[in-house]
């Protein structure tokens, strides 16, 4: 299949980049090793790339026994390696089990171009003859660009897929292949490097024998991906631990779709009446996979609630699938809020050593989604003391205080943050920390007190009265008695004066009776 004038450039811009990774003869000091056997398995099913490599690894010199394995990536495909996991294998066939080893990012030997190099540390130091088979899984985010990068609705979404049809290492390959996997059989054009077969979806290198270190022949792929590109540009997840039987989860979201751009007037009656043809690419709902026991679950968005929402339960899970208000098609957003309950004997516990201890999943509920930044904020009971967490893989750690009702001097807030998240970070972690049980009876006790006071007031406030008015009133009252006193005492006088009067008048007749 001959590959159109834009993916031609495309290839040939791609070839300039990594001319330098082409066979060159670098002496390093692990040229000892070799790899007899590589597979390669890219799984381009989704917008979230999953890249299966088997190594079966020889060392065939005569320095001393190798202790560690390098593996070699672009410089642009490191910066979207969200995650990069090696195991060995020990057995066979049924028998056959995986042993996890460390990997860390390594400078390693001078390369061309740039390349970046990871370190894989064995558990047993490989011998001279000796082979090992290694199972590495790295997974990579925002590596399928859209291509046209505006579609209307009646369109499919198209994406370029860059990479390598020789896998890129620092030692000799005997020999290998790489399988590439795409959504559907619908392939607009790809690059071939023979022997190149391509058969239903999926697309098939090699096998290519004996390369030299740093080979590298740059592919590029143009097929059709209309699964929801769905990424969450920041999700905030908040954990707060109460002693008295619950655990709140509050996550909040910013989604957006990130695949082609839609372009053109959006039509609801072409996108319910053609469901196959109108909006392919776009979603409209989510899956998000909940812990089991889960209660209390509410969905909202900056509108308020969202009724269009679906909660199956059992013994093992819970699924919340939710709708947004609208479908979301390229470069569109929604900001919402999930909620929801867990009983407190099932994720929090005491260590030998008499700590408590979180069990939580790290990562993001929503399947097949991206998070760009993620934030959790595990909110501890007020007076715990010496929080610590351990992840199973790096992340930024630090520590807050929050407020709530009847907070005296805060609780503490273990903060973790981590970029580029995918489903496979959905792992256990664990927040130790001490907690004295008297602290629990503190908040009963300043309500207790609180409404004693209260109801002190109350009773102080029905026996005194303060009130200006009735000072007011209650001087008015003086005034008027003292004033009315003074009245009667100048009424008496007056009385007296006419009762004397009267006595006279009395007496100067009974006188005049005498004379007679």
């Amino acid at each position: 299949m001959e590959a159109p004038a834009g993916l031609r450039l495309a290839l040939v811009f791609a070839v300039l980049v990594h001319l330098s990774l082409l066979p060159t003869s670098y002496s390093l000091s692990s040229q000892d090793l070799q790899i007899v056997s590589a597979e390669r398995r890219i799984d381009l099913t989704s917008h979230i790339t999953r890249v299966y490599l088997t190594l079966k690894v020889e060392n065939t010199g005569t320095s001393p026994p190798a202790s560690e394995i390098l593996l070699a990536f672009p410089p642009t495909e490191v910066d979207h390696i969200a995650l990069l996991k090696a195991a060995v294998t020990v057995g066979k066939k049924k028998k056959k089990s995986y042993l996890p080893l460390d990997v860390k990012p390594s400078e390693g030997p001078e390369a061309p171009n740039e390349t970046k190099f990871f370190t894989v540390l064995l558990l047993n130091p490989l011998s001279v003859g000796e082979s090992l088979t290694l199972e590495v899984l790295y997974v990579l985010t925002h590596s399928l660009e859209p291509f046209p990068l505006e579609i209307s609705q009646s369109e499919p979404q198209l994406v370029y897929y860059h990479d390598s049809a020789i896998l890129l290492s620092p030692y000799h390959i005997k020999q290998q292949i790489t399988v590439i996997k795409t959504p559907s059989t619908k392939v607009e054009s790809f690059s071939r490097v023979e022997p190149t077969d391509h058969a239903g979806t999926e697309l098939k290198y090699g096998p290519y024998e004996d390369r030299s270190p740093y080979s590298f022949s740059p592919i590029i792929i143009h097929f059709e991906n209309n699964n929801p590109f769905a990424v969450v540009e920041e999700l905030v997840r908040e954990v707060e631990i109460s002693h008295w039987g619950s655990l709140q989860i509050t996550e909040h979201y910013k989604l957006v779709h990130a695949g082609a751009q839609h372009k053109g007037v959006f039509s609801r009656v072409d996108y319910q009446s053609r469901p196959s043809l109108s909006g392919v690419s776009s979603f409209k709902h989510l899956i998000a996979r909940l812990p089991p026991r889960v209660h209390s679950v509410y969905y909202r968005d900056e509108i308020g609630n969202i009724s269009s929402s679906h909660l199956r339960k059992d013994s093992r899970k819970s699924e919340l699938e939710i709708e947004p208000r609208y479908p979301l098609f390229g470069g569109w957003k929604a900001t919402f809020v999930i909620g929801y309950g867990l009983p407190l004997q099932d994720f929090l516990f005491e260590s030998s050593d008499g700590r408590r201890y979180l069990n939580f999943t790290f990562g993001c509920p929503l399947a097949e989604t991206v998070v760009d930044k993620l934030t959790i904020k595990v909110v501890l009971p007020e007076g715990s003391k010496n929080p610590f967490a351990i992840v199973p893989f790096p992340v930024e750690q630090s520590l807050e205080t929050s407020y709530s009702y009847l907070d005296v001097v805060g609780r503490t807030v273990v903060v973790l943050e981590k970029k580029n998240v995918v489903p496979e970070h959905n792992s256990p972690f664990q927040v130790y920390y001490n907690f004295n049980p008297i602290f629990m009876l503190a908040e009963p006790l300043m309500l207790a007190s609180v409404f004693f006071f209260l109801f002190v007031a109350c009773v102080a406030y029905l026996h005194i009265d303060l009130s200006i008015r009735n000072f007011i009133v209650e001087s008015f009252h003086l005034d008027y008695d003292c004033l009315v006193a003074g009245v009667l005492q100048k009424s008496n006088m007056i009385t007296n004066f006419v009762v004397h009067l009267e006595v006279m008048k009395i007496f100067q007749s009974y006188r005049f009776e005498l004379a007679k």
